[in-house]
């Protein structure tokens, strides 16, 4: 999955830093990350393109390496280009998709919480920790994560595959959906799987987690029986179709990213 790179490792550990020449820089503008144009990711240095560059934040380090931030002066920078997040989450390698994600992640945090949310005064950043403060009224603001369970529904030899309707994503799909307030992980998968595809659950069991960062979400995996009748009544609201497939029947692609795939994968060699 996607999170999964070793023996690369992500240190988010936060502090305030200044960056050196061979640091990476991350910049997002409109949806799209800057790359250097290269067949694989490869991101600017800090020595490249820092008379572009009009602000930064220390990021996270991977391996030795530092990644920041950066808002530039310019749109146009020599040798670079800015790439759709939709084309970038399918590019290599991995651990660089996994850095940059997670760094998209922290630029919606930072670009949608410039005003304090409790009195409307202008946000600072903390030199101690990856907080925004208020010195007007005290307020702190933490980056904002958002669980959402992602669910293999089986029953005996099949599983429940489904398609988001109006979602530029064709391919089959889990039940997902967020947890609401005052909801446990395992309730949020009972109800997701009604609201969808009108099916009653049991025996709700773990998967595994996944940061991902593009949507600001954990997600959950979780696997799960039917319970008793195993009509489908979709919810055309969200899905396009909702089907049970066999496992033999069932076509999966190898690649190591989403959950999703990770699972259905799982459920073809019967590891599930």
């Amino acid at each position: 999955m996607l999170h999964e790179i070793y023996p690369s490792v992500l240190d988010n550990h936060f502090e305030k830093r200044e960056p050196k020449d061979d640091a990476l820089c991350i910049s997002i503008n409109n949806g799209a990350i800057l790359l250097v144009e290269e067949e694989e990711i490869c991101f600017p240095r800090y020595g490249d393109i820092k008379f572009e560059v009009g602000s930064y934040v220390y990021l996270f380090s991977l391996d030795e390496t530092e990644f920041y931030m950066v808002e530039m002066l310019s749109g146009d920078i020599l040798g670079c280009s800015y790439v759709p997040m939709s084309v970038f989450r399918k590019m290599k390698p991995k651990n660089y998709l996994y850095a940059g994600m997670t760094a998209y992640h922290l630029y919606v945090w930072y670009r949608d919480n410039r005003f304090c949310g409790r009195c409307g005064g202008k946000l600072a950043h903390s030199d101690k920790e990856r907080m925004l403060h208020c010195d007007k009224c005290g307020n702190s603001i933490y980056p904002k994560i958002m669980p959402a369970v992602i669910v293999a529904v089986t029953k005996g030899d099949s599983i429940l595959v489904t398609a988001y309707r109006d979602r530029p994503y064709k391919g089959y799909a889990l039940i997902a959906g967020f947890t609401e307030i005052g909801e446990t992980a395992e309730g949020t998968v009972a109800r997701e799987v009604m609201e969808e595809a009108g099916i009653r659950v049991k025996n709700i069991r773990y998967y595994a987690s996944q940061p991902w960062g593009i949507a600001q979400d954990l997600l959950l995996g979780y696997v799960c029986e039917a319970d008793g009748d195993d009509e489908i009544i979709i919810d055309e609201n969200e899905l396009s179709f909702a089907k049970w497939i066999k496992r033999s029947e069932l076509e999966v692609k190898k690649e190591d990213v989403s959950m999703t795939n990770d699972m259905l994968v799982k459920f073809k060699e019967g590891k599930i």
